[in-house]
């Protein structure tokens, strides 16, 4: 199951989702997916907890987008 800022599109309502605040569990599943970058050696320590730290401070679903943007997708 695709985390819920993952699915941030760039499709026509992409923009308005972008601005959506941000849940608790939107939060979490951008964390579990740095995880998964950091698991994969794609992100390093210092990287990686700059990324949480954001994630925990992040107020919309577009800046959750952000940090996971570079990240190919979960099946890659």
């Amino acid at each position: 199951m695709a985390d819920r800022a993952d699915a941030v599109g760039n499709d026509r309502e992409g923009t308005v989702r972008r601005a959506v605040r941000a849940g608790d569990d939107d939060r979490e599943g951008t964390v579990r997916r740095l995880q998964r970058g950091l698991a994969e050696g794609r992100l390093d320590v210092a990287e990686f907890d700059e990324r949480v730290r954001a994630a925990y401070a992040a107020r919309t679903l577009g800046e959750l987008a952000d940090l996971t943007a570079d990240l190919p997708p979960d099946r890659w």
